[in-house]
């Protein structure tokens, strides 16, 4: 990383809420919360998968998951299931998502979470045929109605954060504002797909209570996301610490290993206050 920092660069205040995802450690969530909540101010509870219903946390672990934040002083967001699609061409199985991402919400309310992260995927095909205007049209119009049909049940629009994905967040904007819904502006993504992530920062900064930060690894001929910081480029990292140095949200080191959670935190380390250098073994 030698050469990115500006000549008398000085670390900024740090006013955003650190944290990290709860698989860190190759382990179930609570032990990741046990080890590694007292070095952050929030964790990312994973439930990427809603099937089989084992995979959530029990009533009596959401339990232990409350007594913990209390304990350590700690927030919660919530990733919500990534199997389940509201954009599907099923009417039924868009309902089935709704469904099951509002039982997920249902069993996780007693930790109050900051925000709800959801992904609204556009199918490859519709991304490779992104000039056609009416192939965006019907995506966005089963979007929509797989969106009315999850967001009935829910008192306020603002606490689910549509993440930022591969295709350009403009295609999702109307919906953003018809629905009344937050961001979660995923970086790593941004700076993976080459798009703008100042331009997508400043778009939605009113609505973004959470930035999922990672690297990109660039070396083979596809680019992998979900790495340590320290593979970004000096450009890279100045448009991160752009957007980073007047957010007020929590900012997730989206990685999956401690190995990458630490290199991640070396470089946060060396550009903002009261940050933790690795986590201690």
């Amino acid at each position: 990383m030698s050469g990115i920092e500006p000549a008398n660069f000085i670390a900024f205040p740090r006013g955003f809420r650190l944290g990290t995802t709860s698989f860190i450690l190759p382990d179930h969530i609570i032990p990741n919360v046990i080890r590694l909540g007292p070095f952050f101010d929030e964790i990312e509870l994973l439930v990427f998968e809603s099937a089989p219903s084992d995979v959530l946390p029990s009533k009596a672990e959401v339990n232990t998951l409350l007594s913990l934040a209390r304990d350590l002083n700690l927030t919660y967001n919530i990733h919500l299931p990534t199997d389940v699609s509201l954009s599907h061409e099923s009417p039924r199985k868009r309902q089935a998502a709704a469904d099951t991402l509002l039982r997920v919400m249902d069993r996780l309310h007693p930790l109050a979470p900051t925000t709800h992260t959801l992904h609204l995927e556009m199918p490859t095909d519709v991304i490779g045929d992104m000039g056609n205007p009416e192939t965006r049209k019907v995506w966005l119009d089963r979007t929509r109605e797989g969106l009315s049909a999850f967001l009935f049940g829910i008192p306020d629009n603002s606490a689910i954060s549509v993440e930022t994905l591969d295709y350009p967040f403009s295609c999702i904007e109307p919906l953003i504002h018809e629905f009344h819904l937050s961001v979660c502006l995923d970086a790593g993504h941004q700076i993976r797909c080459g798009h703008d992530l100042l331009q997508t920062f400043e778009t939605h900064r009113s609505r973004i209570p959470l930035i999922h930060l990672h690297g990109v690894d660039g070396s083979g001929p596809e680019k992998k996301d979900h790495k340590a910081l320290d593979l970004l480029s000096q450009d890279e990292i100045l448009r991160v610490l752009r957007v980073l140095e007047n957010f007020r949200g929590a900012v997730s080191l989206e990685v999956f290993n401690l190995d990458n959670l630490n290199r991640s935190l070396q470089v946060l380390s060396r550009y903002f206050q009261n940050i933790l250098f690795s986590i201690p073994a």
